[in-house]
Order: structure tokens, then sequence, then C-alpha cells
């Protein structure tokens, strides 16, 4: 055990993680080049074309160093923060981790984020300053920033560039000399830790786990213990660049496990593997259900293909544990699923893996966030409302309550003002402000979840020019003044379009909702009044003029009743279509009403 080492690597976005795993595994000769690529980790296609991680990945490398063989499992991890309980799963399975710093942009929010994240796991840090070749490094400045931070020396932080391979072997020898064996005794009963798993059509669920206690063996009766359903060991092997099949994995090791299970849900990211017999008496601590933050409603452009779209989103739960879903139905667009997401990019990966893997065309909803409401009978009792359509009747609501995040934004300091009033503009309040260095600056803010889900993100990146960086965490519901707005189309209530919005934002938002929907829709043979209503209080209205007929045009001279007339008959026309007419809901009017600032 004494010759094996665990370690991951944290970072912010776009620092240069899965470059620098590329130049390990290339360095260890875990690949050939052949074999090489560039990202070679990413295994979606989504993945490489935006250049991020979506899931974590695990790798085993060997090297000889100094005469000896040393076995190393990498945990490469996503860097946004819409993917931090897998950050924090993989940072459990590890004894180390790799904090990369871009020495072009210094330390960012998801930075520090992480880095707590595994300094509260006792992980032995390695700073590594990346991309110090670009003629935009500034060295110096950030190892300072670096030391600072981390409390540790100048010749600790090791300057490297993963694009031309500087400074690798230097990383190589630090995470050998610098990072501790794992500990765990090997005749203890067996308690292994699941950090990820993935499905394989032909195979079930391949589920990836660090042992920490005992061995697992090929053919062994075993149980987890969140779910509490046993199993027999099919396969048992370690991760290479191909799974390599193994007799036997003793504790300290990284491996995959193959059982033949078909269900998702039986498989639990965090849970602990025992033995069936001689069970474990301890789980591994900080397991927890993935909590959804953003919930929207997907629905098929198709109704007939309901039950094709269940499946794919079956499907895609096996590969993606945080998704969830239950069936619900929209009088404006039939049969679909309210899904939860992780955030406003979970969501867009989702959509875009339904287009992609299961050629499903789909209609998402606007997306809200999960409220608490008390009515005046049961103020104890909270109902939870997932749609703005769940909420009581205003006249019996006591108090609603909504999610606040704690959200730290790490900035230059010119933009400190404009950053403050976008965040004062959707509502939050700042807790603290913290110069990291002179030109740097670290914003906290309360603020409510539901106000980041749309476009809080990019608004950000704007007022900044692209130099603010984000990350967020949640404290707890917070009652407020919140208000059901519904739109009105042609009298009747569209309920994909109704959202939740504070009481001070609901008139400008509602008519914003309304303008935008004149412009998208469009025009028919009758006037279609658009409307947006607190209750039955209607709080803005717009019109979609109709399309008309020169009826008049064959009238030439005579008296001016002759044209009247023929105008009265148009009217009672229109007016009896207007009754009947259906409106007709263009996508875009759904995706309009997120960008209402634009």
């Amino acid at each position: 055990m004494k010759n094996i080492r665990n370690f991951c690597i944290i970072a912010h976005i776009d620092h240069g993680k899965s470059t620098l795993a590329d130049r390990l595994l290339e360095f260890t000769g875990s690949v050939t080049d052949r074999e090489s690529q560039a990202q070679l980790l990413d295994s979606m296609d989504l993945e490489r074309e935006r250049g991020i991680t979506i899931k974590s990945h695990a790798i085993q490398m060997n090297y000889t160093y100094k005469g000896e063989e040393y076995v190393l499992n990498l945990i490469d991890t996503p860097g946004h923060v819409d993917f931090s309980y897998e950050v924090s799963r993989s940072i459990a399975a590890c004894e180390g981790a790799l904090l990369i710093v871009d020495a072009a942009q210094s330390i960012q929010a998801q930075t520090i984020s992480n880095l707590y994240l595994a300094l509260e796991n006792d992980l032995e840090i390695i700073p590594v300053l990346n991309k110090v070749d670009l003629p935009s490094a500034n060295v110096d400045v950030v190892t300072d920033d670096i030391v600072e931070l981390l409390g540790c020396e100048i010749e600790d932080v090791i300057p490297a560039s993963a694009k031309t391979g500087i400074g690798i072997e230097e990383i190589l020898s630090a995470i050998i000399e610098r990072i501790p064996p794992p500990t765990g005794k090997i005749d203890a009963p067996l308690r292994a830790l699941i950090f990820d798993s993935v499905y394989n059509p032909f195979r079930g669920v391949e589920t990836y786990f660090r042992v920490i206690n005992g061995s697992i063996k090929k053919g062994q009766h075993i149980k987890f213990v969140a779910t509490g359903k046993d199993y027999f060991a099919d396969e048992v092997g370690t991760l290479r660049l191909k799974q390599e099949p193994k007799k036997e994995i003793k504790a300290g090791d990284v491996g995959y496990l193959i059982t033949g299970i078909k269900e998702a849900r039986e498989i639990k990211v965090g849970d602990t593997i025992t033995d069936a017999k001689n069970p474990t008496t301890e789980a591994v601590a900080g397991f927890e259900d993935v909590k959804p933050m953003v919930f929207a409603g997907i629905y098929p452009v198709d109704t007939e293909d309901y039950e094709d779209l269940r499946s794919s989103m079956e499907k895609l739960q096996l590969n993606d544990a945080s998704l969830v879903f239950i069936p619900e139905s929209s009088a404006a667009l039939g049969f679909g699923f309210r899904c939860g997401f992780l955030g406003m990019l979970h969501l867009e990966i989702i959509q875009e893996r339904l287009e992609r893997e299961f050629d499903m065309t789909v209609i998402t909803t606007v997306p809200n966030v999960s409220y608490h409401a008390f009515t005046h009978k049961n103020p104890d009792t909270k109902i939870l409302v997932n749609n703005p359509t769940d909420l009581p009747d205003p006249s019996s609501l006591n108090r609603v309550e909504e999610p606040y995040i704690k959200a730290s934004i790490i900035t230059k300091s010119d933009f400190v003002g404009s950053v403050m009033s976008l965040c004062i503009e959707k509502r939050g309040q700042i807790t603290n402000q913290n110069y990291l260095t002179p030109e740097r600056v670290e914003l906290t803010f309360d603020m409510p979840l539901a106000e980041i889900v749309f476009d809080f993100y990019d608004r950000l990146k704007t007022v900044s020019k692209g130099y603010a960086s984000f990350d967020y965490s949640p404290i707890g519901m917070r009652a407020s003044k919140l208000v059901k707005v519904d739109v009105l189309l042609n009298g009747s209530i569209v309920d994909a379009l109704s959202a939740l919005l504070h009481a001070d934002n609901a008139y400008d938002i509602g008519k914003k909702m309304c303008e935008k929907l004149r412009e998208l829709i469009p025009r028919q043979q009758f006037d279609i009044p658009i409307q947006a209503a607190i209750g039955a209080k209607i709080i803005s209205r717009e019109t979609v003029k109709a399309l008309r007929k020169d009826v008049t045009a064959k009238c030439y001279g005579g008296d001016i009743s002759r044209k009247r007339k023929l105008l009265e008959k148009q009217k009672k026309g229109k007016k009896r279509m207007r009754l009947v007419g259906n409106v007709e809901i263009p996508q875009e009017a759904f995706m309009a009403v997120l960008k209402l600032n634009d």
C-alpha cells in the first residue's frame, strides 16, 4: 500500500485540468502516441466541443521513481459550480489534490471553494502554477497570491505549462514525495466509497469505488449501505484507458465493479460498499442525496413521443445521477416531465444530450426554483411548490419561503460598483467585502436562488468585462413577499408561462413579458389580447392586431352606410372567430421569457 498515491485535480473552469491530465498520462506512458488526443479523459462529444468537463473521470498510471514502481490513481474533476457534489465525492476518495491556478487569471471563486472542500477532507495540497508560457502570464504576482492563500513557501509552488510539458516531472515527484500513501486495514471488513457510476448498455451500471478497508474479490457477496441491497461482484478491476479485470482489489486502491445492475436508482454516488456476510459497522461519511436547485418542465414537441422521451430520460439518468424527474401534464403543452437540475448549465447540457444522443426535440418551460408555502389553516405544515400552479389560493396563504444562497464573487477592484448594483438589483444583500490583493476583491452576498437562475451569470460577465468569477452554496429558506403572475392569451391562462415573482418586480416583469410575447406571437385572423395578471387583477395588456381583409374595396361611391354595413359584418365575423380561435405559441416565446433584459 505504501506505493499507492490517490490524488485529484481541482481548479476553476478553464485553468487547464484536462490538459494537465493528458500530459501526466503521456509522461507516465499510460497512453501510446496513437491513442493520445486532446482532452483524453473527456469522453463525451459535448465535453470536447464546449471545452468543459461534465463528469469526473478516473484513471490509473504506473510510474517508476528512484527505482521503485508506484501506482498513481488520478481523478479529473469538473470545474463548473453546477457539478460541485461530484467534486466533493472525488475529493473524499483521495489523499492529495493538485490545485491548479492559471498564471494569467490568478485565483478565482471556484479555486477557493474547491480548496476549502479539499482542506475539510485533510488533503495534502500541491499548488501548480499553470500556463507560465503565456505572454500574459504574471508569474511572480500569482505565485505570491497562492503563497498568501495557502500559507505555503514559494518553493512549494510548481511552475508548469500543461500545453508544452514544462514542470510535469516535478509534479510527479511532488505527488510521490508529498502526498501520503493511503491508510487502511487490509484485514478489516470491506469498506469502500462509491465516487461515480456510468451506464454501459451491454453490462449495466459500472460503479467506480475506492477501497478504504479490507478488499473486494471477484464473485464476492456485497451489500450497499444506503440502499440496503446486496449483489454479487461479477467483475472487479482497475481503470486504465481500457478496463483491466483483476481477481482482487485491496485497501487503498481505486477500481470498478460490475454487478449487472440495470436500475440507476440502486446506486448512489457517495454510498458505501461492504461485505454482505461480515458488514462494516461505520459507513463512509458525507453521503447525501443530490438536491436539485432549478426546476423546469420538459415536454415533447409531439405528444405521441411521450413514451420515447420517458425511456430517453431514464437512460440519461443512469449516466447522470443528479437528474430528477416526475411526470406532469400542462393544459398548453400536453404530457411531459417536471425535472430538477443542479443549475442552468446542467439544464442546458441535459437538453442538448436529449437532442444528440436520443434525437428528441423538446420544449423547455421557464425554469424556476422550489418554494415552501404555508397556509393560515396550518401555519406549521409546509407545502412544497415546484410549479407555480401548485401555489395555494392567495387568500389562504400565510407566507411563502424561498431558497437563499451565499454567493461569492471575485472580481477586479475597478468593477466593484457595477457588480454590487447588479446584485442589489437581484435582491442581494452584501455581507462581506474582502480585498485579496489591492487589485482583486471578494464580495459575499446573500441572494435568492430564483434571481440567479435566469441571466445572472451572463450579466455578471458583461458588467465585469469577463473578469468576475462566481460560486454559490445554499443557506436555507427565508420568508419572502412572492406573487404568482399568470399570462393570459385570448382570455385563457397559459400555465407554462406562469411564474412566481417578488411583489416589487412583478409589474415590470409582467409588462416586459407581454411586450415580448406581442413581438413573437404570429398575427391571426382575429385580435389576440395578451394579459399579465396577479390573481384576478390584470397588471398589463398588449394586443396582437388581426390580419384584415379589405372588405370595402368593392364598395365605390354611394352612401357611407354601405361601407359601414360591410365593416360591421366583418367585425361580427372576427368576434365569432375569436371565441373559437386557438392561439399557437412558438417555442421561441418560452425561451424569450428568460431573456427579458436583452
